[in-house]
């Protein structure tokens, strides 16, 4: 079954059972998806539908930074929530260790030294770690080893 597939069957459950809050979310990803499939004009595969799905993720992991400078815990459960609910439909995530090691073989197989070979490695990582691990993770961590 398809992740878009999933995420219908999901919805359809969570109507059925009158989860407001998890038929909200879903809905809400597949307009993202949806809205992606008219701007490209093309089916978009799991991959894809990870990747819209990584982008929602992240933009309300963002909010939730921004709810904690001001004081919101109201709407940091309910950001939060709303994670908790897209998450499952992501692949498993890298531990710290794990994209720590990523990182070394990365900076190796690229032969980086210096903080300007940065673009380098994040080009030969991204594709590996993508929809798996939190894009300012892999960031710092390259940024560090580059600079250590």
């Amino acid at each position: 079954m398809s992740l878009k597939e999933q995420l219908t069957t999901d919805m359809k459950e969570a109507m059925k059972s009158h989860d407001k809050d998890r038929l909200a979310v879903i809905r809400m990803v597949r307009g993202a998806i949806r809205q992606q499939e008219i701007d490209g004009q093309k089916e978009l595969s799991d991959e894809d539908v990870i990747a819209v799905m990584s982008k929602e993720i992240k933009m309300r992991k963002d909010s939730i930074e921004e709810f904690k400078k001001g004081g919101r815990e109201d709407l940091i459960a309910k950001t939060q929530a709303e994670i908790d609910v897209l998450m499952p439909y992501m692949p498993a995530q890298l531990s710290e260790d794990e994209v720590r090691e990523l990182v070394k073989a990365a900076v190796a197989a690229t032969g980086a030294a210096t903080p300007k070979d940065m673009g380098k490695v994040m080009g030969a990582l991204m594709p590996k770690v993508k929809g798996r691990a939190d894009g300012k993770l892999v960031n710092t961590l390259v940024r560090s080893m580059l600079q250590g």
